[in-house]
């Protein structure tokens, strides 16, 4: 057994010692080991070690299953047991419905949210802050591929001019396995170990480009109750070069056909600035 089983093995019967007899405890997998999934004969529970600490305004908010109780272990170690979802996560054809964009809106608009993310002091994920990281990381590795450095340059030449009309909760993953709806058709949002406060285009862009033909935006979006301006455009499209460089330098030196992979999807951003990820690569 290594070390990384031996740790498992331990966590769930920390876990298991929490709960009633009779009560199974599993690793829901993931690459963090930090989720377990708990079952008796007649109820599941979604167990999560040290989860987001604003967990219980994401519940009360129905945006994630409802928190069912909290406690905190002698190693300093905090539980959170939230209510089983019966149900299936989006696929990738999904993230158009109606439901998602209301959902995300719902989100970017929540003022408890944001009061929550002020009050543990988290810092605003800016332009600015944003360059000087991949500016820092892309000296570090040493990459030298020219489409890496033009979008540096790209991104710090424009970063005055994608300066975000408000700052709201971003959740920064809205991959679509992090979508989850539930037998009665109820949507959730999941995995909130990300989030932080950003410009609300930081996860519009990630959904659009991803997931949505270009002809399909102003639909999506007036879902999500904007419009599609040029100025929504140009903060998106920024966004995303950032969001995919970091992921080219993230993985530069420790997975290289990843770090290959992200860099062709940032020539295609690059060479087709607002026609969106999915029609070129389909």
């Amino acid at each position: 057994m290594n070390n990384y089983e031996q740790l498992t093995k331990t966590r769930v019967t920390v876990l298991e010692s929490l709960l009633e007899e009779g009560w199974i405890v599993k690793p829901a997998g993931g690459s963090t080991g930090e989720a377990y999934i708990a079952s008796s004969d007649q109820q599941k529970l979604f167990l999560k070690r040290n989860s987001s600490p604003f967990l219980a305004v994401l519940s009360a908010e129905g945006i994630v299953p409802k928190l069912l109780w909290t406690k905190r272990l002698e190693n300093g170690d905090v539980i959170t047991a939230q209510r089983w979802v019966d149900g299936r996560e989006l696929s990738q054809r999904d993230m158009d419905r109606p439901n998602v964009a209301r959902l995300l809106s719902k989100i970017h608009s929540s003022s408890e949210l944001l009061d929550m993310f002020k009050r543990i002091g988290n810092e605003p994920l800016t332009p600015y802050t944003i360059t000087e990281n991949l500016k820092n990381q892309l000296t570090a590795t040493g990459a030298s591929p020219s489409i890496l450095l033009k979008a540096v340059e790209y991104l710090i030449a424009h970063r005055d001019q994608v300066a975000p009309p408000c700052m709201v909760v971003c959740h920064c993953d809205i991959n679509h396995n992090n979508w989850m709806m539930n037998s009665d058709r109820e949507l959730y949002l999941i995995d909130w170990d990300g989030a932080t406060v950003a410009d609300p285009a930081f996860d519009l862009g990630l959904l659009l480009y991803e997931y949505i033909p270009r002809s399909k935006w102003e639909e999506w979006l007036s879902y999500y109750g904007v419009s599609l301006t040029n100025n929504l455009q140009r903060r998106m499209y920024w966004y995303v070069i950032s969001h995919t460089l970091y992921h080219v330098l993230f993985y530069y030196h420790t997975h290289p056909q990843l770090a290959e992979s992200w860099k062709q999807q940032l020539q295609i951003l690059w060479d087709n600035p607002f026609l969106g990820l999915k029609e070129e690569m389909s």
